[in-house]
């Protein structure tokens, strides 16, 4: 492989591994909270890219109004889950919390598939993220530099409220232990909503993404993503912002240079991620950033 086709693969595994992080680092958060795995998590992505295809396609409106519509409805129903959902199992053993999350991914799953039908839609990307740049031999698809940008400029924002705000003292707080935070005057339960809407935001962000880079939508296509996301998590150290950006950059890397050096291994592809998750399981539990439980994590 020669030096422009490296930096090529390099460049697409930055915005596939971008996207990773983006999604990850709801998982991460929910978690670092609740303990929970909000397995209904990938299927946000699917709802965004859907309001995105009913705002242009139906409604023919402009794609930036879809795209706010797309993001305020997934922020919406990210805090609806976690109030129907989750927030009246907060006290209940931790295994109700999760069959909660698997229930409402399934149907979450089957309202889409009701709603719009099993067969698969084309995105109407805007054209202002279509084309293809030509620079020293390489051809690289503008989209592919817009994903890492805008993932960018979404983590800074979100490390800055988490980190130098109110609110994200608070959220750590309640991290470190929330019946402590409970009883010190914080409103918990605000808070918590706070961060569903964040990790939702962040997930709609993602799926609009998602579905420009590989534009067709259908009831089902948060699964593997959302799945792909809670490994980037789990890699980096699930519960630790950091660790999920890593996590996520990291197996966008690695699932790209495999398919460029080893292109007979391209359908062993998406088991690469799941290979991963076992391996960083048996070797280091908290992953690659993670501390043992009952510390900080956010």
């Amino acid at each position: 492989m020669d030096f422009v086709t490296l930096v090529q693969q390099l460049i697409n595994g930055l915005s596939l591994g971008s996207l990773y992080a983006l999604i990850a680092i709801g998982y991460t958060m929910v978690y670092g909270i609740l303990r929970l795995i909000n397995f209904a998590h990938g299927d946000l992505i699917m709802v965004s890219a859907y309001v995105a295809v009913m705002g242009i396609g139906l409604w023919s409106w402009p794609w930036p109004w879809a795209f706010a519509l797309a993001l305020g409805l997934t922020g919406l129903l990210g805090v609806l889950l976690e109030r129907g959902a989750y927030r009246p199992l907060r006290r209940a053993p931790r295994i109700s919390l999760l069959i909660s999350a698997i229930a409402a991914s399934f149907l979450l799953e089957n309202l889409a598939l009701v709603v719009a039908g099993g067969r698969p839609k084309p995105f109407p990307t805007p054209t202002w993220f279509t084309g293809v740049i030509c620079e020293g031999g390489l051809f690289i698809p503008r989209l592919s530099l817009v994903i890492p940008t805008l993932t960018l400029l979404l983590l800074l924002m979100l490390f800055i409220l988490v980190y130098r705000t109110q609110v994200g003292r608070a959220m750590r707080a309640i991290a470190y232990n929330l019946e402590t935070t409970s009883l010190m005057g914080i409103d918990v339960n605000r808070v918590i909503a706070v961060t569903f809407l964040l990790g939702s935001l962040l997930a709609g962000a993602g799926g609009l993404l998602w579905a420009m880079k590989y534009p067709q939508v259908n009831p089902f296509m948060g699964i593997l993503p959302g799945l792909k996301a809670f490994i980037a998590a789990v890699l980096g150290g699930i519960g630790n912002l950091l660790g999920a950006v890593l996590g996520g950059l990291l197996l966008g890397l690695l699932e790209i240079l495999l398919v460029a050096f080893f292109p007979a291994a391209a359908g062993y592809r998406d088991a690469l991620a799941f290979v991963l998750l076992i391996l960083i399981l048996l070797a280091r539990p908290t992953g690659l950033l993670g501390e043992r439980l009952g510390e900080e994590k956010l």
